[in-house]
């Protein structure tokens, strides 16, 4: 109980950082009737269930922005496919809003099924959930994100499935939405349990080379800051490293070493 009150207090200070209206009893609410709906349920890790849409809303809140009715869709994003409750008393609760995001997530639910065919129809199914309401296809991207992050517990060919149906629905839908750091995160983990030897390889080089490269980038942004400081301009330059999967497409690509890969940063 108290991981779990913990998790939700980190959500709840996560919120209120953000740019959003403050609804604090409306995601309290939310997350209350998520939990009890799933209360005495784990996770195949052992944890209580409760713990994944909670990590899914922080998702939702932190890496995409989003405000409260999507915070609350995550919450309650698995309570009418794997509990009693009914998609009336999401409504009722929560209002139509909510009640449309949490039916279209409900019947997009079914991604594990096999063969390319199926992956292309729920492909579609998600597509046309886009006309409805975008934030089904977002927080199902969270969804497919946190599943990805905790992946381990699962048997081998679950993995495979998961991972080949990321690969093929989640990764690109997220670049076609501009999601480029959930894309390149989702890709990341594919490649880390498909190919985690060659992963680990050039995570280990990156980290080598990462004080160097930060040297290096903070040598060329000195000159540029303390140009426009002369016009009076602030500037916050930052810097980040190209993504795993991406380094090792263009090593595969190009047939050449980590070493001359050269937009590493």
């Amino acid at each position: 109980n108290q991981m779990i009150q913990d998790e939700f207090n980190r959500l709840i200070d996560d919120y209120c950082h953000s740019n959003h209206r403050r609804k604090i009893e409306r995601i309290t609410k939310a997350f209350n009737f998520a939990n009890q709906a799933h209360k005495g349920v784990r996770r195949r890790s052992g944890e209580p269930y409760i713990m994944h849409p909670l990590a899914v809303a922080r998702i939702v809140c932190n890496e995409m922005g989003l405000g409260s009715t999507s915070i609350c869709c995550a919450l309650l994003h698995d309570v009418v496919e794997d509990t009693e409750v009914q998609l009336d008393e999401i409504a009722q609760e929560f209002g139509t809003e909510v009640a449309n995001v949490v039916d279209g997530l409900t019947k997009i639910a079914g991604l594990s099924e096999k063969g390319e065919s199926l992956q292309l129809e729920n492909y579609m199914k998600l597509l046309s959930a886009m006309d409805s309401d975008v934030r089904v296809v977002y927080v199902k991207l969270a969804d497919r994100l946190h599943n990805m992050r905790t992946l381990e517990s699962m048997p081998d060919d679950k993995k495979r499935k998961i991972t080949s149906e990321t690969n093929f629905i989640y990764a690109p839908l997220a670049e076609r939405l501009g999601l480029y750091s959930i894309r390149d995160d989702l890709l990341d983990l594919c490649l880390l349990h498909e190919r985690p030897e060659q992963y680990r390889s050039i995570e280990e080089k990156l980290s080598q080379s990462g004080k160097a490269n930060e040297e290096r980038i903070r040598e060329l942004s000195q000159p540029i800051a303390k140009y426009l400081k002369q016009y009076g301009l602030v500037p916050q330059i930052t810097s980040r490293a190209k993504a795993i999967s991406s380094i090792y497409r263009k090593m595969e690509k190009k047939h050449i070493p980590f070493e001359e890969v050269y937009d590493v940063m």
